[in-house]
């Protein structure tokens, strides 16, 4: 009977967790393998037959630069949008923790850019960074300063993407530190403030922690995001100028799509799959020291 019993447990976790499992195999764990089998292929992309190269893609790709640039390229387009996405938005939310009059609007043009299709967010920065009729540029000269090329230039073209991707971010991660800071307990503010600590010991010591979940999660997401990141450079840079923006998803697309090189485009793919599982195995064990549920 108990062996009959948990059979019938088994059964019912199974038909709820199916429905989710369903769609799960279906939409990432099959074409996630099916990506690793076309890795081990000369497949074209176009023509119906294919050979099995085995490991020839990738130690072609470890051979070729263009994967060493975008790789650099990638990790620091990471980095560039990163830091300055966690760091303004908890800025944002602190400036707007309180509610004042106009507080709600100001909530909603902050996080506006996150709700709007990002092609449609680039097509537009991409006036902003005309070098001669941009508003960048405008607003440079009307502070005598230099003009830059922007997208045009190998020097800054990078910086101007991790721009827009920043500015589009910041309403995303201001939401969530809103909510997590309506949530720490104000006890342990006056607590803090008996002891003698002033404002900065007390967002060090009191604030900080208590939304370190949150900071954990925005670190993730910000973080797979910026390595799948590919709407903004294609409308923006199409990858240069001189592959200066080229990241690997974006090297994947040109490998697949323009060179039909299907085989060695999704070996790319995989690459970029067991990178972002080292960056966020790290991040999960480097957590355990610093978040605080």
């Amino acid at each position: 009977m108990k062996k009959l019993s948990n059979v019938i447990r088994a059964g019912g976790v199974l038909g709820f967790i199916l429905p989710a499992l369903i769609p799960l195999a279906v939409f990432w764990i099959y074409p996630i393998c099916r990506s690793l089998f076309i890795s081990f292929t000369d497949w074209d992309y176009m023509s119906p037959s294919y050979h099995f190269v085995f490991f020839d893609n990738f130690k072609k790709l470890f051979q070729d630069p263009r994967f060493y640039e975008a790789l650099w390229n990638t990790l620091l387009f990471s980095a560039g949008t990163l830091i300055p996405t966690l760091a303004g938005g908890l800025f944002l939310a602190l400036l707007l923790q309180k509610a004042f009059r106009g507080s709600g609007l100001f909530k909603f043009i902050l996080f506006s850019p996150w709700i709007t299709p990002t092609v449609a967010v680039s097509i537009v920065w991409t006036w902003i960074y005309n070098p001669d009729t941009g508003l960048a540029n405008a607003v440079l000269k009307f502070f005598h300063l230099p003009a830059f090329q922007w997208i045009n230039s190998s020097n800054t073209a990078l910086l101007s993407v991790i721009i827009v991707t920043v500015w589009k971010s910041l309403g995303y991660a201001m939401i969530f530190y809103l909510s997590a800071l309506e949530k720490v307990p104000a006890e342990l503010y006056e607590a803090n403030s008996m002891d003698g600590a002033n404002a900065w010991q007390r967002f060090r010591d009191v604030t900080l922690p208590c939304i370190s979940p949150t900071t954990f999660f925005l670190l993730i997401v910000t973080m797979v995001n910026s390595l799948q990141a590919y709407d903004q450079i294609q409308i923006l840079t199409q990858g240069g100028p001189s592959g200066s923006t080229r990241t690997l998803l974006y090297m994947y697309y040109q490998l697949g799509f323009e060179e039909y090189d299907m085989g060695q485009a999704t070996a790319v793919a995989m690459v970029l799959v067991v990178i972002t599982l080292i960056l966020s195995g790290v991040q999960f064990l480097a957590s355990k020291k610093w978040v605080h549920y």
